[in-house]
């Protein structure tokens, strides 16, 4: 029953996601061109959601689904790692029209070719781990 809730969650967030046109390819474009700030204010909102469950989950000692307790480990910050990841995501999210969480909101909308994006983004994730220790820090 408790997985049921965050299934739904899911649901509910894509719809928001499909409603307020921010898995549409258009309007990423729009934004890029500053023509669609509502896609700003959707994703600044998105933010300071995150930064507050960040916080949250960190100061309540918040368990996850199994009952462990939720760690965020501290990130190694340098200029390199996030330079290349975000060119790398940049690129991808230009190419497919869309980042992730939209992706599987495309493929619930009918829109059925991002389902190769997402066998291609879970294909990469698993080779990432595969070659994570191997990459300099």
């Amino acid at each position: 029953m408790r997985k049921l809730v965050y299934v739904l969650l899911g649901v509910v967030f894509g719809m928001a996601m499909y409603k307020a046109e921010a898995a549409s390819w258009f309007r990423i474009y729009e934004m890029f061109n500053f023509q669609s700030f509502h896609m700003y204010g959707f994703m600044a909102t998105a933010l300071a959601i995150g930064v507050i469950a960040v916080q949250l989950i960190k100061r309540k000692k918040a368990k996850d689904i199994s009952g462990q307790p939720i760690v965020i480990a501290p990130k190694n910050k340098s200029i390199s790692r996030y330079l290349i990841g975000g060119i790398l995501f940049g690129l991808g999210w230009a190419l497919v029209g869309a980042c992730p969480g939209p992706v599987f909101v495309l493929i619930g909308a009918g829109v059925y070719p991002m389902l190769i994006v997402a066998a291609f983004a879970v294909l990469g994730t698993y080779l990432y781990g595969l070659v994570k220790d191997k990459l300099p820090h």
